[in-house]
């Protein structure tokens, strides 16, 4: 990850920020549209150093180092430097910085903020095609970062949802001083959850934003852990197995990204589902449960311990339905 050393700074940055936000959360009382002040730049601070620190991950597997890599880096780094700068400062002011248009000043911070978000999302694009381009490890590594870039490219295009004008806002005549807002069917700034902040009592687009956008995390972490289970579960060391597993994860989590999604547009809380989301759930645990059981059968067709696993070759095969017995050997 050496050879990207902007993305590595880039997060070590944020870690620290995020740090100063945490203390901020302490020491400055101030709320701010119903929330701690301080938990806007902490949370960006966190996903952005996550961001940056897998970005370098995934481009190091990348050989021989592409400049072209290289720039879409340094790219990701000064447009998220700009937006958490804006963040803070907006924060300092005890100013929002998302959807505010109240004054010239905030208007304009708020549209280079929407230009940074479109020159990062164009710069993630560049890497997820360096990346299709080349083989990253074996297939389930080189499919878990390639779905994972697919699926928070799809995250950031949904936090775009955010910036529309709502309908309140076009009846009321706020567009003077908003646009656009997390939450559907209520203003922002009611009952929310902990931590996260989202909504409890409407719908929230925060959420599929961050399921899409951590995705780029969660795959290949779910890799990691079935390749750590490989040395207790021998079928695991298979690597169609793993494929078929990273496959399956990653249908796992578009539908729940489309579901979550579908959910926050009808206004309705993520904790408060109502029985056409509890029945969309149930199907995809359902044909998950399913995909994972037939993504488990060896690739030969067997599911019983004894099965021979398909990487292994017909010598083995034939050396373990024949074995050989040196004593057996006549003499010369």
């Amino acid at each position: 990850m050496s050879r990207y050393r902007s993305l590595l700074a880039f997060s070590w940055a944020m870690a620290a920020l995020a740090v100063v936000a945490a203390a901020g959360l302490i020491v400055d009382d101030r709320v701010l549209v119903g929330a701690p002040i301080w938990l806007k730049p902490l949370k960006f601070a966190v996903s952005f150093a996550a961001y940056g620190l897998t970005l370098a991950w995934m481009l190091s597997r990348h050989t021989p180092p592409s400049r072209t890599g290289r720039w879409a880096a340094h790219t990701v780094v000064v447009t998220g430097t700009i937006e958490m700068a804006i963040i803070t400062g907006q924060t300092i002011r005890g100013r929002r910085s998302h959807f505010n248009i109240e004054t010239p000043l905030d208007r304009g911070l708020f549209l280079t903020m929407g230009v940074t978000i479109a020159v990062l999302w164009v710069a993630t694009l560049v890497i997820a095609v360096l990346l299709f381009r080349a083989r990253l490890g074996d297939r389930a590594a080189t499919w878990a970062i390639r779905l994972g870039l697919l699926l928070a490219l799809t995250g950031l295009l949904l936090g775009g949802l955010m910036a529309m004008p709502t309908p309140e806002q076009q009846a009321q005549g706020a567009l003077r001083t908003l646009v656009g807002a997390h939450s559907v069917g209520i203003p922002d700034g009611g009952p929310a959850m902990p931590l996260t902040g989202w909504n409890t009592t409407g719908g929230d687009l925060r959420i599929p934003h961050f399921v899409g956008m951590h995705a780029l995390q969660a795959l290949p972490l779910f890799l990691y852990a079935i390749e750590a289970l490989s040395g207790r579960c021998a079928r695991l060391r298979d690597e169609r197995i793993r494929l078929r597993l990273v496959l399956v994860a990653a249908g796992f989590t578009t539908a729940l990204l489309a579901l979550v999604t579908w959910q926050a547009l009808r206004g309705q809380a993520l904790i408060h589902p109502d029985g056409a989301t509890l029945g969309a759930l149930a199907a995809l645990t359902a044909a998950t449960a399913a995909g994972t059981f037939a993504a488990l059968r060896r690739p030969g067709g067997g599911t019983g311990p004894g099965t021979p696993s398909s990487s292994a070759t017909t010598a083995e095969i034939a050396e373990t339905a024949h074995p050989h017995h040196p004593e057996q050997e006549l003499p010369a």
